[in-house]
Formats: C-alpha cells, sequence, structure tokens
C-alpha cells in the first residue's frame, strides 16, 4: 500500500504540471489572435509574438511529456502488446525503460541544464527575429520537464517490478477521459432516452478500455482481467 500510495503521488504531481500548463494554450490562443488583428487589420505586425508563440507551444508540450505518460497516452504500436499478458507486458517494457528510457532521459537533462545553463550566463535573445526576446527561461524548461518525465519514468518501472512480481498491473491515478465528457454530455441530452444512453456509453468504454487495456490496470469490463485472464 505504500508503493502505491508512492506510485499515486508522482501520477498527482505530474497530472498537475500538466494541467497547469494546460492553460498556456489560453495564452497561446489569445497571443496569436492578437497578432493576426494587429497584422491584417492593424497593418502593424509584431516580430517577437512569433518567438513568443514558438516558447508557450514548446514550453507546453515539454510540460505534458510526464502527464501523459502518467495516463498512458502517449502513442504505441500496440496490435500485438495488447494481447500479451500483464507480465510479458512488464517484461517488454522493463527491457525499454532501461535501455532507452532511461539514457535518453537522463542525457536530455544533463544536457538541458548545460544548455539552460549557459543561456543564462549569456543573457541570450532570439535571433529567430530583429530585436528578439530572452529565451534563457524558456531553455530552462528542457531540464525540468526532463527530470519530470524522469521521476515518471521511475514510477513506471516501479510498476512494470510490480506487475511481474503480482501478474497484474497496479493501478493509476484516474483522470477524467475524453469518454467521461461524452457521457456527461449524453446524460444531459433530451433526445437521447435512458436505454439507448447506457447503451452508448457502455460501448465507449469497452473500447476506450480496451484500447487503453495496460495503462488503466484493474479489470476490463465484464469482469475479464488485464491479458486475457479471468477472475
Amino acid at each position: 500500500m505504500h508503493t502505491q500510495r508512492l506510485l499515486h503521488g508522482i501520477d498527482a504531481i505530474s497530472t498537475w504540471v500538466g494541467k497547469a500548463a494546460a492553460w498556456l494554450i489560453i495564452a497561446l490562443m489569445l497571443l496569436v489572435c492578437a497578432e493576426v488583428f494587429k497584422r491584417y487589420i492593424l497593418n502593424q505586425p509584431t516580430a517577437w509574438i512569433y518567438d513568443a508563440s514558438n516558447m508557450l507551444y514548446g514550453s507546453l508540450f515539454m510540460l505534458a511529456g510526464a502527464y501523459a505518460l502518467a495516463q498512458n497516452a502517449h502513442v504505441r504500436g500496440d496490435f500485438l502488446y495488447s494481447s500479451m499478458r500483464p507480465r510479458t507486458q512488464a517484461s517488454f517494457d522493463l527491457m525499454l525503460y532501461l535501455v532507452f528510457f532511461l539514457p535518453g532521459i537522463a542525457a536530455l537533462v544533463y544536457a538541458g541544464y548545460d544548455y539552460a545553463a549557459a543561456s543564462w550566463r549569456i543573457g541570450e535573445h532570439s535571433s529567430v527575429t530583429a530585436d528578439g526576446p530572452p529565451i534563457y527561461h524558456f531553455k530552462t524548461v528542457i531540464p525540468i520537464a526532463g527530470a519530470l518525465v524522469m521521476l515518471q519514468g521511475l514510477a513506471e518501472i516501479t510498476r512494470c517490478v510490480l506487475c511481474l512480481r503480482n501478474g497484474q498491473w497496479p493501478e493509476r491515478l484516474k483522470d477524467v477521459n475524453e469518454i467521461d465528457v461524452v457521457g456527461e454530455q449524453l446524460e444531459n441530452s433530451q433526445y437521447v432516452d435512458a436505454k439507448e444512453r447506457e447503451a452508448a456509453i457502455a460501448a465507449m468504454q469497452r473500447i476506450d478500455e480496451a484500447a487503453r487495456q495496460r495503462g488503466m490496470g484493474g479489470e476490463k469490463p465484464g469482469g475479464e482481467k488485464p491479458g486475457g485472464e479471468q477472475p
């Protein structure tokens, strides 16, 4: 139970950072809309907005990485993987984490720290546009995002070890999924009766569970456990 609480704690950190970074979408949207208005209505384009929009998008992309890993949302070619038993899945995952993930993310954190430190030392500004904005704060996001992904990766490695020991994936800290939003919309719809609504929600849940078989842990709909095992 202590290990499960620790894993959920790491998931919570990744989730909080990912959701906080999601607000950058609002800033990015407002910035782009302002530039479109100034460029095409006032005929007064602003050069620094191009750099700023790149920095906002890059920060969002990097800071959301740990959250995506926590929710098992990264794209994978799982047409074979999803048919494997949990212990086989864990073996593959553990090997890939040790061989590729840990060295790659460690290199990202190490190089990103030097990259950011050098940028702060020289007070670096963007050279993409004339009189570009400062970018040392943006480069600081690189090692921070790498450290967050590394922390979540260590949690994933722990999950692999627990799965190899117990034969099933530990439960993840669940978050709101797209099907939850669709289900809420169906609940409030006056054009769908209760029976059709329940059938539609159940069908969506089966599809989502099949696609995320490994990620969420626990049992599949109908009492079947991940990997095709029966309770």
